[in-house]
């Protein structure tokens, strides 16, 4: 996902409300999400589907990345050798 540019890619809900095919298509071209306000607050994040299911699966990996730093904190872990052996194991069958 590119970089917000915020004077380019913040607007106000009534902004998108009258020209949304033309978000739809800045979000799609540039790949950069448009954030929605309403009373100058930020509501809601228009976002490219590509981009988005990019960002999904960072997210999933950086889930079992953690996942697995707490089970090797937690002793759960096995060696280099002993992961080795097991991938080798069932390679063989």
């Amino acid at each position: 996902m590119q970089r917000l540019k915020i004077n380019q890619d913040i607007k106000p809900l009534s902004e998108i409300r009258t020209g949304i095919a033309n978000f739809i298509k800045q979000v799609h071209d540039t790949k950069r999400p448009v954030i929605i306000t309403q009373h100058g607050k930020g509501v809601a994040v228009l976002l490219d589907v590509h981009e988005y299911e990019l960002m999904q699966e960072k997210l999933e990996l950086l889930s079992d990345i953690q996942t697995s730093l707490i089970q090797i904190e937690n002793g759960n872990g096995v060696t280099h050798e002993e992961a080795k052996n097991s991938v080798l194991r069932r390679v063989r069958k």
